[in-house]
């Protein structure tokens, strides 16, 4: 079993910064790539960003690349996910997410076998 605990989501103003923090402990060694989705009322999960475990490869949603950085801290199995320049529209319930194994379909929630409890993020105009 993995687990997963964010932390880090609280009430900002639009154009304002906020890093999220995941941290992972359990059976760490199964995984292969940690992601970041969010979940807005009334919507669907959606992908946000994704890093791969030990590595710098990193993927991107169009609506957040050049303004959401994700990175792993291996030394403490930590996930980060820092937003710059924060929309109203980036308002959501924020989840990291844990994969055990490649795959194409990294945009998926089907693809990650472990989540996290969320933490709101709130946007203010």
């Amino acid at each position: 079993q993995v687990q997963l605990v964010e932390s880090g989501g609280r009430s900002v103003q639009a154009g304002d910064s906020l890093r999220l923090s995941c941290k992972t402990s359990g059976r760490t060694f199964n995984i292969y790539a940690m992601a970041w989705f969010r979940q807005a009322p009334g919507k669907e999960r959606e992908f946000v960003a994704r890093v791969r475990w030990n590595s710098d490869r990193t993927y991107y949603s169009p609506s957040v690349t050049g303004r959401f950085v994700v990175s792993i801290k291996n030394s403490d199995y930590t996930t980060y996910l820092q937003m710059n320049r924060l929309t109203p529209e980036d308002t959501a319930v924020y989840y990291c997410a844990a994969a055990t194994a490649y795959s194409r379909n990294y945009d998926s929630t089907m693809e990650y076998a472990y989540w996290g409890q969320g933490t709101q993020v709130t946007v203010s105009s």
